[in-house]
């Protein structure tokens, strides 16, 4: 979704969309906060809180001091404190509404250890900056090229400069623990940089990179959500989903956090139902159950000696024949209590894909005469042989006539009009 901030431009490099660092909000709907604090005014004699955030690469967020007494509104870009140099961030958050952004975060908002804003950035740290950032993408490709050579099972995933260039920070995967000591040298050597490793899990690498999921909106954990918290396949379970992890899966490999969205719904609706391992004693046989249906409160039966029919029961109707069972009483059969599921008709319609002929409208087009002949196979092919010597062919049109065969004078034309008729008289030849 794009902000009103993509329409226009900075140097001729256009904001919004490509996170290049000219964007007001830096990129579109990637971790933004809605500051509904800022037109609230404060009490007289209370100063506004010095707090800052600021956002850097791919979501991560850092808390600061504006203890220079900054005049800082959201998008300006500002130096920061880092060890060592500076860093170069854009702010996202001004006032009140980062105290409870601090404490929400677990960060004391009156600690004096929080680090503070420099300055605002000059137009030579942006070039610095952006430089760096060009850099980004040919080292990635470059670090994992030296990574495979060490034969190292980890994978580089992004890499971060520090805003004077000074640092460069690699975020990598592994299942397990690796000892890149000598690949950090090959590092320092190549890049000519300092270099400093970082290793995240699955869920955050796929936060930092971002992607479009199944669903086909953006990735929860790369616009809005940054506590991950574990999802297991009982979750799955609970709201009767295919167990394929294909399906189940998302762009980190993990189950998708969205299974954990409606898993306390389903919790709900299922304290109304008995246990799906209830056996049910009838006369003609015990019956376990098949399906069920959460929504609905239907539950589908089927007899052990006879599993292809199935019988649709309520619950209030199950609950009975259990509390029968309890009393050592078995009812007579299912189909006294069970009910006829009416399945809506799908509407009937004529595929005609294929049968009508795609230019049925066009009208064929005329062959035009060809008065041109074609060439004689004589003319083109001279030194073939003949395959009847005796039959030869005329070369000339009129050869096989005979010579003293009448011929029309060139200049002959027939005469215009309409032709008159010829009267003959008796004893006179037609002349």
């Amino acid at each position: 979704m794009a902000c009103a901030s993509c329409s226009t431009s900075d140097g001729g490099a256009p904001k919004g969309c490509k996170n290049n660092g000219t964007c007001g909000t830096d990129s579109c709907n990637k971790l933004t906060v809605f500051d509904w604090l800022s037109n609230m005014s404060l009490p007289n004699g209370d100063a506004p809180f010095d707090g800052v955030e600021v956002r850097f690469k791919n979501g991560r967020k850092e808390f600061y001091r504006n203890t220079e007494k900054l005049t800082l509104s959201m998008g300006d870009i500002v130096a920061t404190v880092a060890s060592p140099g500076h860093d170069i961030g854009i702010v996202t958050l001004t006032g009140e509404l980062v105290r409870i952004q601090m404490k929400k975060k677990g960060v004391d908002p009156n600690s004096t250890e929080v680090p503070k804003v420099y300055r605002k950035a000059s137009q030579k740290d942006i070039d610095i900056w952006s430089a760096a950032r060009n850099r980004e993408e040919p080292m990635k490709v470059r670090a994992r090229e030296l990574a495979i050579q060490h034969k190292l099972e980890m994978k580089i995933s992004d890499i971060e400069f520090q805003g004077d260039g000074s640092k460069a920070t690699f975020y990598y995967t592994a299942n397990d623990r690796v000892d890149f000591r000598l690949l950090i040298k090959d590092f320092a050597k190549e890049f000519s940089t300092r270099v400093e490793m970082k290793q995240v899990g699955f869920r955050q690498e796929a936060a930092r990179l971002g992607g479009i999921g199944s669903c086909g909106r953006e990735l929860c954990c790369s616009t809005w959500l940054t506590d991950f918290r574990s999802v297991n396949t009982s979750a799955a379970r609970y709201q009767q989903l295919s167990l394929n992890p294909q399906k189940l899966a998302g762009q980190c490999g993990k189950l998708k956090c969205c299974l954990n969205y409606e898993l306390d719904t389903y919790m709900d609706a299922l304290k109304g139902f008995p246990e799906f391992e209830t056996k049910l004693s009838t006369e003609k046989g015990d019956a376990v159950c098949q399906k069920q249906d959460i929504f609905k409160g239907l539950m589908w039966f089927a007899y052990t000696n006879n599993f292809a029919n199935w019988h649709v029961l309520k619950i209030d109707k199950v609950k009975e024949i259990i509390a029968e069972n309890k009393q050592k009483k078995k009812v007579a059969s299912l189909e006294d209590f069970a009910i006829e599921v009416t399945q809506e008709v799908e509407k009937d319609f004529n595929n005609a894909m294929g049968q009508e002929s795609l230019t049925r409208f066009d009208q064929p087009k005329r062959n035009k005469r060809n008065n041109k002949k074609p060439k004689k196979a004589v003319e083109n092919n001279v030194g073939a042989p003949n395959p009847n010597p005796n039959t030869k062919k005329p070369v000339h049109k009129n050869q096989n006539k005979p010579a003293d065969a009448a011929q029309k004078p060139a200049g002959d034309k027939k005469p215009k009009g309409p032709r008159k008729p010829i009267i003959i008289k008796k004893n006179e030849t037609k002349k």
